[in-house]
């Protein structure tokens, strides 16, 4: 996995990250968007379009939001 996208999301849903990615990576889930590491090629657009600052690298993900990591696998099982 690739970039991971954290509870900050859950509130925003702004939708700015699926637009700017240009492989189509990124789902909407129940409660919040997750990033198909599969697929993602690491580019980092949708980091710096993100309006709430929820995504991270998966080794810069922050101690409190571990969780967002198990929570993207398994959603994309």
């Amino acid at each position: 996995m690739a970039y991971v996208i954290t509870s900050p999301c859950q509130d925003e849903k702004a939708a700015e990250c699926v637009e700017v990615c240009p492989v189509e990576c990124i789902e909407q889930g129940a409660d919040q968007y997750y990033i198909n590491g599969d697929i993602c090629i690491d580019c980092g657009a949708c980091v710096s379009a993100c309006p709430v600052d929820a995504i991270f690298h998966e080794e810069e993900v922050p101690d409190d939001e571990v969780g967002s990591i198990a929570k993207a696998r398994e959603f994309f099982g």
